[in-house]
């Protein structure tokens, strides 16, 4: 219930920076996702992120911007064993999607560079995210989905929380459009999927009874992105 209250909050937010004389635009770019499994980190994976946003005028401004992130994990280059043949061979890569639509809430702190009007900023951000879905199930063996090595569909967490801190620059093509370029790190705050220990699952492999053991995934990604900026100024007349 928490997380409802937080993505209500952050969009109360928006509405309100919307009101007032504001920027907004569109920006996107790659994504490198990275997972930690339990105490174990993974390959990163390289996906993509789009973003539109709003944000108030001035130096010191509030944002808030609502996105899509493909967040995950890969295993590249896994060495095995031939239970055969005895022969040592290199197992296809896998990746682990999961794909989030976000809703951030946060401040820039903005500077002049020079005497042009190019800015440089810094900015910090409280973020909610929902999972619409993910590739687990390419993973997943539908006659026995419990005993697979890899992440399920089941115990994904669907809302999640966490923060975004970066920084930048804005360069004005002209009175009311610019650029964009903002380089960001997005760490969860909470847990993308939990599992906990599970006892006395049968393995039809073995034939026997077997523990599963509890299972943690957290997100962190690292973000470029580039976008376009424009001006929506309000005129109160009497």
């Amino acid at each position: 219930m928490k997380k409802w209250y937080l993505l209500f909050f952050l969009m109360g937010c928006a509405l309100s920076i919307w009101a007032q004389g504001s920027a907004f635009g569109i920006k996107g770019g790659p994504t490198m996702g990275f997972q930690k499994w339990n105490d174990f980190d993974q390959q990163p994976l390289f996906r993509y992120h789009g973003i539109v946003f709003i944000e108030s005028l001035g130096d010191n401004v509030l944002f808030a911007q609502a996105g899509y992130h493909v967040k995950g994990s890969a295993l590249r280059h896994l060495r095995f064993t031939n239970p055969i043949s005895g022969n040592v061979g290199t197992a296809p890569a896998q990746d682990f999607q999961f794909r989030n639509v976000s809703l951030t809430i946060g401040a820039k702190k903005k500077h002049n560079i020079g005497t042009g009007d190019t800015k440089a900023y810094y900015l910090l951000g409280l973020r909610g995210d929902y999972t619409i879905n993910t590739n687990l199930k390419e993973y997943e063996d539908p006659t026995y989905p419990f005993i697979t090595t890899w992440p399920t569909d089941s115990w994904v967490r669907r809302l999640n929380y966490g923060m975004t801190v970066g920084g930048g620059f804005e360069f004005p093509f002209g009175e009311l459009v610019g650029g964009i370029l903002e380089f960001t790190v997005n760490p969860d705050l909470s847990k993308q999927y939990y599992q906990p220990a599970i006892d006395n699952v049968y393995d039809p492999y073995t034939g026997t009874n077997r523990s599963l053991s509890e299972r943690r995934i957290t997100n962190i990604t690292l973000e470029v992105t580039l976008g376009l900026r424009f001006l929506r100024l309000v005129e109160y007349v009497d």
